[in-house]
């Protein structure tokens, strides 16, 4: 809530990505919160919708309606393992939890816009085996408004990851008939010029293919802060030659998302 409302202060639209979790939601951990770890699929629904409308109520409270809110966070495998673990029998769950948390936000406030947060965003098949499982296992896609995608490419492989997450859009919003944007990307912090190249082509092929915007996670990141390798801060607290690819060469300004 502070953090939305220092965004709000500053007139920028806000995204809330919803981790389900006690810790960092991602591919790799989808672990329930541990007062959610004996509840039954129903119990598991419910606590989704009322977390989600409890974050959404102290957003309220303060005058503040976010643009966008993710139901979970890189859900490559599913959510609120091993439950609604995807690839061990579990889409079935993975669905009714998805459907739970975007139901929850559209009667909250039916204009805010959903989105089903898939990692890899160059990954095509992955992003086919998800979303195809979930359609045959009772997801309601039509109240999920966006497709969101993670990229996080290497030095030697950042321009054909951007090309390959290019094709994929094109291919997600003709199959899906939904709109896509690219809610994470990162680079390394040690290789500023070619973060720079990277964000540029990134935001290019975005917009070629009609996608929504570009979020960079988490620009700010740095040491001593953090540990994390691919923040785009320079180590004085200011933003490094990197983010310069956001400035709107027209017009001198920052470039917003939509």
């Amino acid at each position: 809530v502070v953090k939305a409302e220092k965004a709000k202060a500053n007139n920028l639209d806000i995204m809330i990505c919803i981790h389900y979790s006690d810790w960092w939601a991602d591919p790799g951990q989808q672990t329930k919160p541990a007062a959610w770890s004996n509840y039954s699929v129903t119990q598991l629904e419910n606590a989704v919708a009322n977390h989600t409308n409890n974050i959404l109520n102290a957003l309220n409270a303060k005058g503040i309606s976010p643009k966008w809110v993710q139901i979970g966070n890189e859900t490559n495998d599913g959510m609120l393992w091993t439950t609604g673990k995807a690839s061990t029998g579990g889409f079935a769950n993975y669905a009714k939890f998805l459907n739970a948390g975007a139901n929850a936000v559209k009667t909250f406030n039916s204009s805010i816009k959903t989105i089903l947060h898939i990692a890899s965003g160059n990954d095509n098949g992955l992003f086919q085996w998800n979303i195809g499982g979930l359609l045959n296992n009772g997801f309601q896609i039509n109240k999920f408004d966006i497709i969101g995608m993670s990229l996080y490419p290497d030095a030697d492989n950042w321009k054909s990851y951007v090309d390959d997450t290019y094709s994929n859009m094109i291919d997600l919003k003709s199959r899906y008939n939904k709109d896509v944007m690219m809610v994470e990307i990162g680079f390394s912090y040690s290789r500023q010029d070619i973060t720079y190249q990277f964000i540029t082509y990134m935001i290019e092929k975005t917009k070629q293919a009609n996608g929504l915007g570009v979020f960079y996670w988490e620009p700010i990141a740095r040491s001593p802060f953090t540990s994390y390798s691919k923040g785009a801060w320079d180590s004085d607290g200011s933003p490094s030659a990197a983010m310069d690819a956001f400035i709107n060469r027209n017009t001198l300004s920052i470039e917003r998302s939509t």
